[in-house]
């Protein structure tokens, strides 16, 4: 079952949506607060998103700037709904990465078909459901890292950091990188802190095996069975 996430925070509208989505047989999430919706879309991966421009903490067009800077969230379908009609507030919101503008108030028809037509041009999301390293196997679907038959326990920021160095093993990836991949290029947070997150998931995987992530000197770090260079 396709699931469709609704940013809204105007419940008579979410519900009214959800209703209408569920008809048309859709598994509907809701979301009021756009300080949480990354983690939403991380956590559940939905396959499109309805996603109103004016919302409290975050607006709509940063949120879609913030998922369309993630690699595996980026070929999300996102439909944005808004109040704003003018001409420059649908570039706008276009060129932040929606995938369609549907202005306010709308048909529920005519947005119910428009779900339908975003649905059949989106790519598969994902397609790959698990990523593996010697004995480190990481569930996509779940978000869950098993070490041999143990389960390891990550906060986000290690998970996502593992996903990226198993995708690609041997491969070294500077600081910089890794901070513009995980956070986004439009939040500023200091260069360390990647040693800091790095450590953590060292000590959860090193717990059950041996250390497969090697630190480059003044550059970044991979994943391989290489001595470490600390």
């Amino acid at each position: 079952m396709a699931t469709v996430l609704v940013v809204e925070d105007e419940q008579a509208l979410a519900l009214l949506l959800k209703y209408n989505l569920e008809k048309e047989g859709y598994e509907v999430l809701i979301e009021s607060k756009g300080n949480k919706v990354l983690g939403v879309v991380e956590k559940n991966c939905p396959s499109l998103i309805l996603l109103d421009w004016m919302l409290p903490e975050l607006s709509g067009v940063e949120i879609c700037k913030l998922i369309r800077s993630k690699p595996d969230l980026k070929n999300i379908p996102i439909i944005m709904l808004t109040a704003k009609g003018q001409e420059e507030d649908k570039v706008k919101g276009l060129n932040a990465g929606a995938d369609d503008y549907v202005t306010k108030p709308f048909s529920v028809p005519e947005l119910m078909a428009r779900v339908r037509t975003n649905m059949r041009r989106a790519p598969e999301i994902m397609t790959v459901k698990e990523l593996s390293y010697e004995d480190i196997r990481i569930d996509l679907v779940q978000k869950k890292v098993f070490r041999g038959e143990n389960s390891v326990h990550l906060g986000p920021t290690e998970f996502r950091l593992l996903k990226i160095l198993v995708e690609h093993p041997g491969q070294v990836f500077s600081r910089e990188y890794l901070l513009k991949t995980v956070w986004g290029a439009n939040i500023y947070v200091e260069s360390r802190t990647i040693d800091v997150h790095i450590r953590r998931l060292r000590k959860a995987l090193n717990e059950y095996g041996p250390d497969f992530i090697r630190t480059v000197r003044a550059t970044g770090y991979s994943i391989d069975k290489n001595e470490i260079e600390e």
